[in-house]
């Protein structure tokens, strides 16, 4: 499948790169407190109104993403929706 935002020859332009930054910070920023959670299996500071409204907005920039066919969109999204799903069910688990 070729998506239009990435140019034939492979090369990303600064758009691109920055669209990839962005996307790889914002998903990495969720690494911390997944991991936190899952070692100390302790839920009782996250808000699941939170994760849950988020949630909904990935799955949105992921649609976007593919509606447009940016490929740093859903890359990066999909990404950031399996994590938030992580703590989602970690929340709901672990609820006390």
């Amino acid at each position: 499948m070729y998506f239009p935002s990435l140019p034939k020859d492979g090369k990303m332009d600064i758009q691109q790169i920055i669209g990839l930054t962005a996307g790889a910070f914002t998903t990495v920023s969720f690494l911390p407190q997944v991991i936190r959670t899952v070692k100390t299996r302790s839920s009782r500071d996250l808000s699941l109104g939170m994760i849950a409204f988020f949630l909904v907005g990935i799955v949105l920039w992921l649609i976007y993403g593919i509606m447009v066919r940016a490929w740093p969109i859903i890359l990066t999204n999909a990404i950031t929706i399996v994590l938030a799903l992580v703590l989602l069910v970690f929340i709901i688990r672990y609820r006390k």
